[in-house]
C-alpha cells in the first residue's frame, strides 16, 4: 500500500508507533548509560571525536573554497585544531573522556555564573527564582566534578548523557502516546 492510498490516520498511527519504539529505545539506552557510565562516557567521547574530525574536514573544504580570501588560513588552522583534538579523542578515548569531563566542569561554572547574573537581573519577574535554583544546582555539579576530577571522568559524562537520554525518551514517549490517543479519538 502506498502512502498516497493510505488514510491519514493509518499513516499517523504507523509513524507514532515508530516514535514510541524510538522513545522506548532512548529510555533503555539512558538507563544503560546510567548503570554503566564509564562505557557511556567512552561512547560519547568517541562520538565527539568523530564530530570534531568531520568538522575539521568541513573547515578544510571551506578553506579551499575561500582560498582567495585572507580568512582561508584561519579556516585551515581551525581545521587542524579540530583534527588534532578529534584524533586525540579517537586514539585515546579514556584520556579524551578525562579532558571532556574537565571541559564540562568549566562549562558548568560558566553556566552557573550566567544563571546567577540572569536571576539577579530578572529578580522582579515571577519565576526568576528558578534561574537562581538552576544556577545553584549547576554550581554544585561543577564543584562535585572539579573536587573529584579526574576520578569524576568515570561517571560524569556517561551519567549526564544517560539522564538526558532517559528524560528525552520519556518526554517523547508521553508526547507520542498523547498524539496516539488524539488520533484514535479522531477516527
Amino acid at each position: 500500500m502506498s502512502v498516497a492510498s493510505a488514510s491519514v490516520p493509518t499513516v499517523l498511527k504507523k509513524s507514532l508507533t515508530w516514535s514510541i519504539v524510538v522513545s522506548v529505545l532512548m529510555i533503555v539506552a539512558g538507563i544503560l548509560a546510567i548503570i554503566v557510565p564509564p562505557i557511556a562516557g567512552i561512547v560519547v567521547t568517541v562520538f565527539v571525536g568523530w564530530l570534531l574530525v568531520f568538522s575539521a574536514g568541513a573547515h578544510f573544504v571551506f578553506a579551499w573554497h575561500a582560498r582567495a580570501t585572507r580568512g582561508a588560513i584561519w579556516e585551515v588552522l581551525v581545521g587542524i585544531l579540530y583534527l588534532l583534538v578529534g584524533g586525540y579523542m579517537l586514539i585515546n578515548p579514556v584520556l579524551g573522556m578525562v579532558s571532556l569531563t574537565f571541559a564540562l566542569a568549566i562549562y558548568f561554572v560558566v553556566e552557573a555564573v550566567l544563571e546567577f547574573v540572569l536571576s539577579y537581573r530578572l529578580r522582579p519577574m515571577p519565576g526568576s527564582g528558578w534561574l537562581l535554583f538552576d544556577g545553584i544546582i549547576t554550581a554544585i555539579l561543577a564543584i562535585i566534578i572539579f573536587a573529584t576530577w579526574p576520578l569524576s571522568s568515570a561517571w560524569a559524562i556517561g551519567t549526564l548523557a544517560g539522564i538526558s537520554m532517559l528524560f528525552s525518551g520519556a518526554a517523547r514517549l508521553m508526547l507520542s502516546l498523547a498524539a496516539r490517543r488524539a488520533v484514535t479519538e479522531l477516527t
